[in-house]
This record gives C-alpha cells, structure tokens and sequence, in this order.
C-alpha cells in the first residue's frame, strides 16, 4: 500500500482564539480525487491556506510525500510539486494562451525571454498536446482576454499543469460556468486525475456528483463525514449542517 501523498495531522489554525481549522485529519492518495464540501464558513479556503504555505497552523503538521511543510515558504512548497488555483483565474490576458502556457511551462524564463525566445521544438509539441486536453487547441493564439469565462478557467489549470504538480488544489473551477462549461471542466479535471492527485473544493452539489469519487464533508474547521456523494448527502450530520436543522431518525 502506498504511502499518502498528502497527510494533515491533527491541525488546527487559530486567528484571535476562533479556530478557523480544528484539530484536522485527512490524508490523500497518489492519484486520488477528492472534493471538499461544506458550508460557508467551514473551513474549505483556510484547509488550501494551510497546504500551501499562506497560512501557518497553530498545531499539527502537514506532510507532502512525507516532508513536513511547517514554516515552508509558499514558493518553495509550489517548487515542491503543489499547484493551486484559485476562484477568479488569474491569467495574463494580453497574452495568448500558448504564451500563457510557456510562461508558465518554462518557469526559469521572465515575460520577455517567453515572448522573444522561440521554444523548442519538443515543447511545442508538449504544449500543444497540453492546450488540446484543456479544449483551446483553436483558440491557441487569440488574446486571452477574449475567452469566455470558462475557457479562462481551463487555461488557468493548463497553467498549472504546465508546472508538472504532482498536487493540484482546485478551489469553486465551476463558479460562474455555463451548463456546457460545467460539464467539460468535470471531464478535463477526471482526465488530469489519471496523472495527478486532486482537491477540489466546490458548491455546486451537480458537478461533486459529475467529478466526485471520495467527498470529505468540513464543518466548523472538522471533517464532518467522508465517502462516496450518495453516501454523505444522506448523512444525517449533514443534512442538519445544510439545512440547519436535525432529522428525526426513521421509526
């Protein structure tokens, strides 16, 4: 049995006594995708903060292929293989997405050696093979500010892709996304599942159901309940979190 990829050890991060993450466990597999759920407030935007360096915790440890990130600068856990995106894509819009994606595929280059600098001929044919699995093979060399919201969205995870992460932190991909969108981010992340572990945390209770293999369920900082969608959706614990109220148990 393989050793997790991502281990969080009873953390817990305090700002001003209110614990915003208490006393976490979860452990992630190589090659697993997991989503992340729960209510506002719960602790879904701290529990990334956390794995990534932005946020130190209080107490307990989190362990990335077995070396502790504690006190581990934010650049330096990226350089270690973690990867995260973020809600709003954050993309150079005056580039292409081809120049976007060998900025970020060439990560010892500066803007102007990525614009004035041909590639070679080996990473053309891997960035080309990259913009084809995020569906912009056809938009490869339009200004990027002209892309729709979700092609924008895929062009932010081609350039975390690009980086080769063997972590990737994807946080509401569907946010604001049209059905059709919706429908093909799910495809592209359970594609990029194959080679790369996944967290994703998300609302939008369709698309956990389009992507999800294992759900993780926060509340008030905790992991509430895990297992598959059907399973925790049924869950009196988390009815009551989401609805706000408890369930009678059934005569």
């Amino acid at each position: 049995m393989s050793s997790p990829i991502l281990d969080i050890q009873n953390v817990t991060v305090s700002f001003d006594g209110f614990k915003a993450i208490n006393n976490l466990n979860l452990s992630l597999d190589p090659g697993e995708l997991r989503v992340i759920i729960g209510p506002n407030g719960a602790g879904k935007t701290t529990f990334l903060d956390v794995i990534t360096g932005k946020v130190q915790p209080s107490e307990g440890q989190v362990l990335f292929k077995g070396r502790n990130l504690r006190n581990t600068a934010e650049h330096k856990i990226s350089r270690l293989g973690i990867g995260r995106k973020f809600q709003t894509p954050r993309v150079y819009f005056n580039l292409t997405p081809r120049e976007n994606l060998e900025l970020s595929y060439n990560r010892s280059k500066n803007l102007l050696s990525t614009l004035f600098q041909k590639p070679s001929a080996q990473d053309r044919e891997e960035l080309m093979r990259l913009l084809t699995i995020i569906g912009l093979a056809g938009k490869a060399n339009v200004p990027a500010s002209i892309l729709s919201h979700g092609e924008k969205q895929w062009l932010e995870i081609g350039m975390l892709v690009a980086q080769s992460p063997d972590l990737l932190l994807v946080d509401e991909p569907v946010a604001g996304m049209t059905d059709e969108e919706t429908e093909r981010t799910g495809q592209l992340l359970i594609s990029l599942a194959e080679t790369h572990s996944i967290i994703v945390i998300e609302h939008d209770m369709e698309f956990v159901r389009q992507i999800a293999r294992q759900v993780t369920v926060l509340h008030q900082g905790s992991v509430l309940c895990e297992g598959t969608m059907d399973q925790v959706q049924n869950d009196p614990r988390v009815i009551e979190v989401y609805l706000g109220e408890p369930q009678e148990e059934p005569a």
